[in-house]
């Protein structure tokens, strides 16, 4: 799989693109940054979801509860502890 970086206006972390099982994934690394910029790339990387193929995959050193509340009713979430503790979270139009 190839990831290509992508520019995404007001983000403060790189992007990249990829696809992966005719699905479209926008993913970014917010391991190394603190509050409240993981969730600002966040919010920023939602607008990116144009369809129900589309996927926002955000990697986080905790699991983002209070991202949860700020999120669109219309988008759901999957959290997924990786080894060593980071959290990979997906999210996608319901």
């Amino acid at each position: 799989m190839k990831k290509e970086l992508i520019e995404v206006p007001r983000a403060t972390l790189d992007f990249y693109k990829y696809e992966e099982d005719g699905l479209n994934f926008y993913e970014f690394d917010a391991t190394t940054c603190q509050p409240p910029e993981p969730m600002v790339n966040t919010i920023v990387g939602l607008s990116m979801l144009k369809t129900k193929k589309d996927r926002l995959v955000g990697i986080f050193f905790h699991e983002p509860f209070p991202l949860y509340d700020r999120i669109p009713l219309t988008i759901s979430h999957e959290a997924k502890e990786l080894e060593g503790g980071d959290f990979r979270i997906t999210f996608k139009i319901d």
